[in-house]
C-alpha cells in the first residue's frame, strides 16, 4: 500500500506541510489486523476525525494569508479626485468636523429669526457656540445643485487657505442629508447688501470702497500666485465678499473653485458653472 509522507501546500515562497503520519498508522492498523473490530473503528473514526480537522484548519490558514498578502500587495485606493477640481477626500479635513446637534442648538435649530442670508446653494444662519464664539453657519439645500465634489472643495480649499482678504472656514458638519459649512462671523454681512441698496450705499466713501476694491485684489492675488494652491474661484460677485467689522473685505464661497498645478496657465470644463 502506497502512503503519502506529507501533504504540501505551497503559498509564493513559503510551503505548508500537513504531517499525515495518521494515514500511517490507520494504514497499519487495517493491513496488520491487530485490533478486535470495535477497536479498529473507534480508532478509524478518531483518526479520521483528527486528520478532516486538520486538513480543513490548513486550508483555512492558506486562504486566510493568501487574502492578507493579497491585501499587503494591493495598492491603497487613491483619495477621492475629480477630473476638473483636483480635490481630495474630505478625510483629510476630519480634524474640522463639528457634532450637528450642537451646531443646530447654536442656530436655535435654524430659525427664522438667525438667517442671514441665502446663497446660490444654501441658507447661512447666525450662531452662537456654547463658548460664546459667533459663527456663520451654511447650512446647505438638498436641492440646491451642489453635489459632494462642491462640498469637499470648499472644505479643503478652504481650511488649507490663510489670508486676511479671505473668509476664515472654521469647520463643517455632516449628519445625514445635512451638510454645514461652520464660518467666521462677519457683522456687515456681505458687499452687495451696500452697493444695492440706496441707504447703505452713501456709507461708502471713495476711501473705504477704494479700500474694499484692493482687499480684494489682495485676497485674487494671493489665490492665483502667492499661495501654496493655485485657485481660481470662478464665481466672484459682491454677494460672495463679506465684510467684517471694520470693513475689510473676504472672499467667500469657493463652491465652484478650480485647482491648477503651478505650471498650468489654462484649463479646459465640461460644464459652464459661476459668474
Amino acid at each position: 500500500m502506497l502512503i503519502p509522507s506529507q501533504i504540501l501546500f505551497h503559498h509564493g515562497e513559503k510551503s505548508f506541510h500537513i504531517c499525515s503520519s495518521f494515514f500511517q498508522v490507520f494504514a497499519s492498523f487495517v493491513l496488520l489486523g491487530k485490533k478486535s473490530n470495535t477497536t479498529r473503528t473507534v480508532l478509524i473514526i478518531v483518526l479520521v476525525t483528527i486528520g478532516t480537522a486538520t486538513i480543513i484548519g490548513s486550508i483555512c490558514i492558506f486562504i486566510a494569508l493568501k487574502r492578507k498578502k493579497k491585501q499587503i500587495l494591493q495598492p491603497p485606493l487613491p483619495p477621492l479626485e475629480n477630473s476638473e477640481t483636483g480635490t481630495m477626500d474630505i478625510g483629510t479635513a476630519d480634524a474640522l468636523q463639528y457634532n450637528f446637534n450642537l451646531v443646530r442648538a447654536a442656530t436655535n435649530d435654524f430659525s427664522e429669526e438667525n438667517k442671514l442670508g441665502r446663497g446660490g446653494f444654501g441658507v447661512v444662519y447666525k450662531g452662537k457656540l456654547g463658548d460664546g464664539q459667533e459663527v456663520a453657519v451654511k447650512r446647505l439645500g438638498r436641492d440646491s445643485g451642489q453635489g459632494d465634489v462642491e462640498f469637499k472643495n470648499e472644505v479643503l480649499l478652504v481650511a488649507k487657505l490663510q489670508h486676511r482678504n479671505l473668509v476664515r472656514l472654521l469647520g463643517f458638519s455632516i449628519e445625514g442629508s445635512e451638510r454645514l459649512l461652520i464660518y467666521e462671523y462677519l457683522p456687515n454681512a456681505s458687499l452687495d447688501q451696500f452697493i444695492f441698496d440706496p441707504t447703505k450705499r452713501t456709507l461708502l466713501d471713495w476711501e473705504k470702497r477704494y479700500k474694499i476694491i484692493k482687499g480684494i485684489a489682495k485676497g485674487l492675488l494671493y489665490l492665483h500666485e502667492d499661495s501654496r494652491l493655485r485657485i481660481i474661484h470662478r464665481d466672484m460677485k459682491a454677494s460672495n465678499i463679506l465684510l467684517d467689522a471694520e470693513m475689510i473685505p473676504k472672499i467667500a464661497d469657493f463652491g465652484m473653485a478650480r485647482l491648477f498645478k503651478p505650471e498650468e496657465t489654462q484649463g479646459d470644463t465640461s460644464r459652464i458653472v459661476g459668474t
